[in-house]
């Protein structure tokens, strides 16, 4: 499991960032300001620092040079500072992205595994390729291809089907689509998934999406079918 420093004084997006991290697998590690994230990274191995700027005691830009004159963990800055100067200024400290708030969690999730990638690390897309039955789903591209012939996706239309391939012979419900894809971007009907899982099974043709009436939807083991409670 790789670890991750996430450096935030602001305790809801801190909270918000440490469930959303651990719900997709890196181990999370909290710092409330400047001092203590120097602290704290002295004292363990990290794979990856999501760094605030906007910080007590020491703000992130002078945590960032401090971390630099002694690793290459990979950085990734996260700002309400949208100025060309302050991007520039954590480019020039050799920070590995920069972000500005508000920002997307899934886009957020895809930035710190391309990071973890370039430098070495699996990311969370390690298997960039899910193979199923007549169909690839390619994970670089947010392309999905059956019978050879690809289709583009939109986003969330790739992350629903991702979903539920990688929990094959689990029932995933609406509130479990919603809770893990659109988490805090998202206030409405449940039933927006059933549309999510409409638009696959007519763009793709794919008939192995099993709707479990009244509960939500599963796809089975592949060469094993699963009972249907």
């Amino acid at each position: 499991m790789q670890r991750i420093l996430v450096v935030e004084d602001d305790l809801d997006i801190q909270e918000l960032l440490k469930n959303f991290l651990q719900e997709v697998g890196y181990d999370i590690v909290l710092a409330n300001d400047g001092v203590e994230a120097l602290s704290v990274f002295s004292t363990a191995q990290f794979d990856l620092v999501l760094l605030d700027v906007m910080l007590p005691k020491i703000d992130g830009f002078a945590v960032c040079e401090l971390i630099r004159k002694h690793s290459k963990v990979p950085i990734i800055m996260l700002t309400a500072l949208s100025g060309e100067e302050e991007q520039i200024r954590g480019l020039d400290l050799q920070v590995d992205d920069y972000i500005t708030k508000p920002f997307s969690m899934p886009i957020l999730i895809r930035k710190i595994a391309a990071v973890l990638r370039r430098s070495g690390g699996p990311g969370e897309d390690e298997n960039k390729t899910i193979a199923y039955q007549n169909l690839v789903l390619d994970c670089d591209s947010y392309t999905a291809t059956v019978d050879g012939s690809a289709y583009e996706l939109t986003q969330r239309e790739f992350e629903v089907l991702k979903e539920l391939l990688t929990h094959q012979g689990r029932i995933l419900t609406r509130q479990n689509l919603l809770d893990k894809l659109w988490r805090y971007d998202f206030y409405g009907d449940e039933h927006v998934v059933d549309t999510h899982i409409k638009n696959l099974r007519k763009k793709l043709g794919i008939d192995f999406i099993q709707t479990i009436r009244g509960v939500g939807y599963k796809i089975d083991k592949e060469n094993e079918k699963q009972p249907i409670c």
